[in-house]
């Protein structure tokens, strides 16, 4: 189990191996979540990046008349 210390600024360092396993770079940007007497860091993923993600989702919804 890896550990941080909290410094007196109240910032913690990610340990290396915790970045390399989740591809976390200098100056991503991470949502901070309080939840159950814990922190989870979630990384924001940029809406183009989001393309794709659900396969076989169909597309060919029917739309209203009014709408292109």
């Amino acid at each position: 189990m890896l550990a941080v210390t909290v410094s007196p600024k109240f910032q913690i360092v990610i340990p290396q191996s915790i970045r390399a396993l989740l591809n976390i770079a200098a100056g991503q940007k991470l949502q901070v979540l309080a939840f159950d007497q814990r922190i989870e860091l979630l990384p924001i993923e940029p809406a183009r990046q989001l393309r794709g993600f659900l396969p076989g989702l169909a597309t060919d919804v029917s739309r209203e008349n009014d709408r292109p």
